[in-house]
């Protein structure tokens, strides 16, 4: 039965309505199974997220409820789980560390308002559906990006597992920052960071092979691997109990305030919001293009299909809602959403019992937390963003393509040595450069007819026929304003060493576009050709292009014709020839 229109437009921005009708026992017992499993796992990270962001550890936690009901009744993927990330989290922490001091009510206002001007960036950009902005962070950004952060990260948590003061928001900062003070390491957090970490490695390396032998169930040991950051936390707590590791200068987490905050609008600053705007508009863009990559490939998995401007609009809900209970910005997180994944969730309703069981944890097991190590969180931190990093990848991309590796390592050095916000928009804006250089310089490739086919392919790699009376020009790109002087410097080149010379075919199958300024160089082409004695005459023009170039003179002033197929021009042109 169809459904009436205003339902279809409903549920096109609440996919709510569209899930919900049709959820029953079975899958609210999968999705339950899978809250359960995320909620363990999102506990210890919302904690170090928070100490990464900068922000007391309890803003972690409010960070991972209101956001995952917001993006349940908004969000088209059926898997992805939202709450903090260490990337964005260190944007967060890079953002507003240029404007007040960790500790601060400022500090702690500015990333309340930072989560909202984010939210409203992207609820903005889903409503007018430009989604394909993110396009212009390429892939070799994006990874070199957080390979980056997360050796950033990696590195800034060290101080909290030597338990030494340091700072430093950039590599150089940050080991110059640690080699002055190594020496006032402390003994007893260098041994629970180093035993957390060693825990950890083993717990993800080897613990779920090791209890598969020993005879527990796959989905047991996937439950228990998943579980480690918690024994992790519970087992250094305990230790600073029976130790008294407090009194030997081991950093605490400290009192957590029970009770989750009263939903409010964060302070409207209009001082604030200008300094915010543009690490808000990164944020969001990274923070979306990270959360869209996973939510696709997931779906996939299951032949399902997500909308990216409703994405937007998702995401932006969240962090709106993280904004109001005293959270900062997320988006959707790459681990948990792909054990969220496997756990069997099967609708964003997953994502709200998981938002049920931190509100839980929250509201009754915060003062538990106070004995927890520091070292713990670093440690936990450690282990999930080393994950991210993926050298490989420089490798791979150099041997493909160079251009690409140039912006791959521009962001790598800009993040690691200028800053977080510094490299992206370097990366970016060398992505850009090189495109343009790129495609300033079109491949264009005389062609010429494989004997006994229809096809046409390049002098230079293929034995074909060719007639010095005619020229064939396959152009392998669009045609712009950047490009369009080349085209026409290139053309001269080419028919200036060919006396015989009657017929000039532009091939342009590869065409998707040509501008105004490119009209105006095809103009001045065929001008130019039509004085010395040469036809111009287009082949395999699509047909978007074509229907622009009606809506102009150019083609009641084009000397020549335009073909449907280039063996259709040679072979009328060639039979002109011989006529």
């Amino acid at each position: 039965m169809t459904r009436p229109t205003w339902q279809r437009a409903a549920a096109r921005y609440l996919p709510i309505l569209d899930w919900g009708r049709r959820y029953d026992g079975a899958v609210l017992s999968s999705d339950l199974v899978a809250a359960v499993i995320v909620t363990i796992m999102l506990i210890p990270q919302s904690l170090a997220y928070a100490m990464l962001a900068g922000l007391p550890a309890e803003v972690g936690l409010y960070a991972s409820v209101l956001p995952l009901v917001a993006y349940g009744i908004f969000g088209t993927s059926r898997t992805l789980a939202v709450g903090p990330v260490a990337v964005v989290s260190l944007m967060t922490a890079s953002a507003i560390g240029e404007i007040a001091a960790q500790g601060t009510a400022t500090y702690i206002a500015a990333a309340m308002l930072l989560a909202l001007i984010s939210g409203l960036m992207l609820i903005a950009m889903g409503l007018f559906r430009l989604g394909f902005v993110a396009n212009f962070l390429s892939h070799p950004v994006i990874s070199g990006f957080i390979t980056a952060s997360g050796l950033l990260i990696a590195a800034g948590q060290l101080k909290y597992i030597l338990g030494v003061p340091a700072g430093g928001s950039t590599l150089t900062e940050i080991v110059t920052g640690l080699a002055s003070s190594i020496g006032q390491t402390n003994a007893a957090t260098l041994a629970v960071g180093v035993a957390v970490l060693g825990f950890l490695y083993f717990v993800r390396l080897r613990l779920k092979t090791l209890l598969t032998a020993a005879g527990m169930t796959p989905r047991g040991a996937e439950f228990v691997t998943k579980a480690g950051p918690v024994l992790a936390v519970a087992g250094t707590i305990l230790a600073t109990s029976f130790f008294g590791l407090g009194d030997r200068g081991v950093a605490l987490v400290g009192a957590i305030p029970s009770g989750l905050p009263v939903p409010a609008i964060p302070v409207l600053d209009l001082e604030l919001i200008r300094a915010l705007a543009v690490p808000a508009l990164l944020i969001s863009l990274i923070g979306f293009v990270e959360s869209v990559s996973v939510a696709q490939t997931l779906a996939a998995k299951r032949r399902q299909r997500i909308v990216p401007d409703q994405e937007l609009i998702g995401l932006g809900a969240a962090n709106i809602a993280s904004a109001i209970s005293s959270g900062y910005p997320v988006t959707g997180g790459f681990a948990r959403s792909v054990v969220n994944f496997d756990a069997g969730a099967q609708t964003p309703a997953a994502g709200m019992f998981t938002a049920i069981g931190i509100a839980g944890a929250t509201l009754f097991l915060t003062p538990l937390l106070a004995d927890l190590p520091r070292a713990t969180l670093a440690a936990t931190i450690i282990v999930a963003v080393l994950s991210l990093v993926d050298l490989s990848a420089l490798r791979r991309v150099w041997t493909y393509s160079k251009i690409d590796f140039s912006a791959m390592a521009a962001t790598i050095l800009g993040t690691l040595f200028l800053g977080v916000e510094t490299g992206v928009v370097a990366g970016v804006a060398l992505s850009l450069l090189l495109h343009l250089y790129r495609t300033s310089r079109p491949h264009m490739a005389v062609v010429g007819n494989v004997e006994g086919t229809e096809h046409f392919r390049n002098v230079e790699r293929h034995a074909v026929t060719t007639s010095p009376e005619i020229l064939s020009i396959r152009v392998d790109e669009s045609l712009y304003f950047a490009n369009s002087r080349y085209l026409e410097d290139r053309i001269a080149e080419l028919t200036a060493d060919r006396p015989e010379l009657k017929h000039l075919i532009l091939m342009c199958p590869a065409v998707n576009a040509i501008d105004a300024s490119a009209l105006e160089s095809l103009e001045e082409i065929n001008h130019r050709l039509d004085t010395a004695g040469i036809t111009l005459h287009l082949s395999e023009v699509k047909g978007p292009v074509m229907d622009r170039l009606k809506r102009s003179h150019f083609l009641q002033e084009l000397t020549g014709e335009v073909f449907f197929s280039q063996y259709q021009a040679v072979k009328k042109l060639g039979a002109l020839q011989a006529a």
